[in-house]
C-alpha cells in the first residue's frame, strides 16, 4: 500500500546514485518498529519518567464506518480483512458484506509511521483538535490505554509538518575545516593532479625515498597514519556476564578501562596495544543499575567512577595497593564540610571528567546541575543549578590546559557553556542549540574551540565556540518546544519527528547511525594516530561510524558481525535481556568506542549477546582488510574479564557458523525384541 508512482519512484535519490548511505540522506524505506515495550526496569530513569510521561498522545481522524470495513481517504483505499473467522458465528451480516472492525484493529493500522506519511501527503490532518480529544477521553471504550500502548510516552506531537530540509553532503563547512588543516591533511595538489600516492605502499615507498623537501615529507606521513582506519574483525573479544557501559583509552594509551553493569571496572594495561594485559577490577558498593561513567586522572594514578547515586567514588590504579575506594560526596552544600540531613538531596552522576590539570571533577547529574568537586578538600565548589530545564546527560572541559570553560548536555536539548571566571549571576556564557532531542554525549576537541555532541534526534553535531548563541538571546526561546518527548529506550525515532531546529548554531551535523536505547557516546579522533581527522560515534545497531569533517562516511565498524555466535545461550540470560519481544536473537548495540592516541586500535565497548543481556568490549585494528593474519595469538578468540581464555565459546561460534548448533544426541543401549520375548544377549 503507497501512493507512490511510477514517475516519482524514477525521480527517487536512491535510484538516481550508485552509492546510497543514510549519511547521505534520510532512510527512504519504513524500517521502524511499530512495537511498543512496555516493560522497563522501574530503577532505571525513575524520576525521569515521572517527568516525562503526559497524557498527550499523537491524535489522529479516523474515516470509517462500522459496517464498512474500508477506508477511503483522497485516493488511497484502504481494505480490512479478517483473517479469522469463527465458523459458529452468525453470518448473515458476512453474507451481506457487513465486518465490525475493531477499534484495536484500527491503532495497529495507523500506528505506522509510514503510513501516517501517505494519509498527511493525502489531506489527512495531524491531529484531530480539542473536541475530538474531548471526545476521545471521556469514551472509556476507546481508549488507546485500553489496548493499545503505543502512543502512551508522547510528551507532544509536532506542532506542524514541515518539510524538512537537510544540509549538503559533503558539507562546504566541514571541507572547509579539513581544508584549512585544522582537522587531518589534505592530499598535496602536485599528487592529486599526477594521481599518485592513493595506496600506502605508494605512500611508504616515497616518504623512504626521501626526496621530497621537509614539508612534504611531513604531510606525508600525517596523511599516512590518518588513513589507517581499523577494520570490523576483532583481534580479541572480551566477554563480560552483563552488559558494558563504557571503556575509555588513557590520554598516554598505556591503560584502559571498562565499566560493567555489575558495578566493576576493569583495568587493563595496553602500553602494547596489540597484546593486553589484566591489570585490576574496582568496585562500587551499593550501586543504582549500573556504573555510569568512570574518568582516569591525567597521570594515570587514579580513577573516579559513579552511579545513579549522589556518592562517586575515587580508586587507586596501582594493583598492589587493595584499600577501599575514597567516597566523593557530590550531594554535600558549597561552602559546607558535610552532607544534608535524611531527606536532602539524593540523585544521580550521568557523567564525570577530571580536569586538564588533575585536581577537580565534574559532573553531570539527574538533579538537572552541574557540580564541580575539589579533590584536595573533599567538597563540591560549584553547584551550577536552574538552567537546565532536564537531566544533564554529559560534561566535560573545554581545554586540557585549563579548568575554566565548561561544556553540559542535557535532556532539554541545549549545550551550555560556562566560563568559570564570570559565574557572578550564576548564569553560562552562553549555549549551543540545534539539537530538538535530548543530547546523549559531549566531547571537547581539548583546543577550547572545538565541541562535537550526540543527541537523540539520530545526529551529531560539531559546534563551535566562535558561533554560540549568548544566554540574552536564548531568553526568549524555549529549548522544549522542540522536543517531542518519545521514548529512546524502547522506540524507534519515527520520520515525522524530524525537524528543523530555528536556532541551529551547529557547524556539520552528521546522520546515519542510531543513537537509541542508552546513551551512546561520540568522540574525536586522536592527533597522533589519525592526525585529528575524523569523528566517530557508536550505534544501536551494532556498528561504529567513522565520519570525515564534512559529514561523508569514511568508515564502519561491524561490530555486531565481529561478535555474531560468540558465546553459548544461558538460560539464566532470559532474566537480564533487553530485548522484550521474546525472541532472544543476538544483538549489539555499541555504546562507546575508544581510539588508541598512538596506533591504529579502536576498542568498542558494547551490549552484546543474546536479547542483549551481557556485554563485550572488542579490539579492532588495522589490517589491510584481510580476515586471517599469521600473527600470535590468533585474532578473533574470545576471554574473560580477566583476559583467560574461553575455548568453548570459540568452539561454540565454529559450530554455528556450520549450522551444527542442534544439542548432541544422547544414545544408550536399547535391548531388541525378537518376537514376545526380549533377547538378553541382542543390544541394538
Amino acid at each position: 500500500m503507497s501512493s507512490r508512482t511510477p514517475d516519482n519512484e524514477s525521480e527517487s535519490p536512491r535510484g538516481s546514485e550508485g552509492i546510497w548511505h543514510p549519511a547521505r540522506e534520510w532512510l527512504e524505506d519504513d524500517e521502524l518498529d511499530t512495537e511498543y515495550h512496555t516493560a522497563a526496569d522501574p530503577s532505571r530513569h525513575d524520576s525521569a519518567q515521572e517527568d516525562n510521561i503526559s497524557n498527550e498522545d499523537q491524535q489522529m481522524g479516523f474515516g470509517v464506518a462500522d459496517d464498512n470495513p474500508h477506508i477511503d481517504i483522497g485516493n488511497i483505499h484502504i481494505e480490512l480483512t479478517a483473517d479469522d473467522l469463527d465458523e459458529s458465528e452468525d453470518t448473515d451480516d458476512l453474507n451481506q458484506g457487513h465486518l465490525r472492525v475493531p477499534a484495536s484493529r484500527l491503532f495497529e493500522l495507523l500506528a505506522s509511521s509510514g503510513l501516517q506519511h501517505i494519509l498527511q501527503a493525502n489531506g489527512w490532518p495531524a491531529a484531530m483538535g480539542e473536541e475530538q480529544e474531548h471526545l476521545e477521553n471521556e469514551d472509556d471504550e476507546f481508549s488507546d490505554e485500553d489496548f493499545m500502548p503505543i502512543f502512551r510516552n508522547r510528551l507532544r506531537a509536532r506542532r506542524s509538518a514541515e518539510r524538512v530540509t537537510l544540509p549538503p553532503v559533503p558539507n562546504p563547512e566541514g571541507k572547509k575545516l579539513m581544508g584549512e588543516g585544522h582537522f587531518g591533511t589534505e592530499q598535496f595538489y602536485g599528487d592529486r593532479l599526477r594521481q599518485r600516492k592513493k595506496f600506502l605502499t605508494t605512500s611508504l615507498m616515497w616518504r623512504e625515498l626521501g626526496i621530497d623537501t621537509d614539508g612534504v615529507r611531513k604531510r606525508a606521513g600525517q596523511s599516512i597514519s590518518q588513513g589507517l582506519i581499523p577494520s570490523s574483525t576483532a583481534d580479541m573479544i572480551i566477554h563480560y556476564d552483563t552488559r558494558s557501559y563504557s571503556g575509555q583509552f588513557s590520554d598516554d594509551g598505556n591503560f584502559f578501562f571498562c565499566c560493567a553493569q555489575d558495578f566493576k571496572v576493569r583495568m587493563y594495561d595496553t602500553s602494547n596495544p596489540y597484546d593486553w594485559k589484566y591489570y585490576k577490577t574496582v568496585d562500587y558498593p551499593f550501586g543504582q543499575w549500573t556504573i555510569t561513567d568512570a574518568t582516569l586522572s591525567p597521570d594515570n594514578r587514579f580513577l573516579v567512577y559513579s552511579s545513579i547515586r549522589s556518592q562517586a567514588y575515587m580508586a587507586t590504579t596501582d594493583p598492589e595497593d587493595d584499600s577501599d575506594p575514597t567516597v566523593l560526596d557530590m550531594s554535600t552544600p558549597v561552602g559546607q564540610n558535610r552532607r544534608r540531613g535524611w531527606g536532602g538531596s539524593h540523585f544521580g552522576i550521568w557523567s564525570l571528567r577530571f580536569s586538564g590539570d588533575g585536581r577537580e571533577v565534574v559532573a553531570g547529574t539527574s538533579e538537572d546541575s552541574v557540580i564541580v568537586y575539589d579533590l584536595e578538600t573533599r567538597q563540591p565548589v560549584l553547584n551550577l543549578r536552574d538552567r537546565h530545564q532536564h537531566h544533564v546527560n554529559a560534561v566535560c572541559y573545554g581545554d586540557t590546559s585549563s579548568p575554566h570553560i565548561l561544556y553540559s548536555g542535557s535532556d532539554d536539548t541545549t549545550i551550555r557553556v560556562w566560563d568559570r571566571r564570570s559565574m557572578g549571576d550564576g548564569r553560562e556564557a552562553g549555549a549551543f542549540m540545534g539539537h530538538t532531542e535530548g543530547v546523549t554525549y559531549v566531547d571537547s576537541k581539548g583546543d577550547g574551540r572545538y565541541v562535537l555532541s550526540n543527541s537523540k534526534d539520530q545526529t551529531m553535531k560539531l559546534w563551535d565556540l566562535r558561533k554560540m548563541m549568548t544566554s540574552a538571546d536564548m531568553e526568549n526561546i524555549d529549548p522544549v518546544d522542540y522536543t517531542t518527548g518519545f521514548d529512546y529506550r524502547f522506540e524507534q525515532y519515527p520520520d515525522q519527528y524530524r525537524r528543523n531546529a530555528k536556532n541551529d548554531c551547529s557547524v556539520v551535523t552528521y546522520r546515519g547511525h542510531r543513537v537509541l536505547k542508552t546513551l551512546i557516546r561520540c568522540h574525536f579522533s586522536p592527533p597522533e594516530s589519525t592526525n585529528s581527522r575524523y569523528v566517530y560515534s557508536g550505534s544501536e545497531d551494532g556498528k561504529v561510524y567513522v565520519y570525515n569533517l564534512d559529514a561523508t562516511l569514511a568508515g564502519t565498524i561491524d561490530v555486531g558481525q565481529a561478535t555474531l555466535n560468540s558465546r553459548p545461550r544461558d538460560p539464566e540470560a532470559y532474566a537480564t535481556a533487553y530485548e522484550m519481544s521474546g525472541e532472544m536473537l543476538w544483538r549489539t548495540c555499541v555504546r562507546d568506542a575508544s581510539w588508541h592516541p598512538s596506533a591504529p586500535v579502536l576498542a568498542a565497548t558494547s551490549w552484546n549477546g543474546w536479547g542483549l543481556s551481557t556485554g563485550t568490549c572488542t579490539m579492532h585494528s588495522w589490517n589491510a582488510g584481510v580476515a586471517k593474519d599469521e600473527g600470535d595469538p590468533p585474532i578473533g578468540k574470545s576471554y574473560d574479564d580477566r583476559l583467560r581464555y574461553i575455548p568453548e565459546f570459540d568452539d561454540y561460534r565454529e559450530n554455528a557458523s556450520h549450522g551444527r548448533l542442534r544439542r548432541p544426541m544422547r544414545s544408550r543401549p536399547v535391548r531388541r525384541w525378537v518376537g514376545d520375548q526380549e533377547s538378553g544377549d541382542a543390544i541394538w
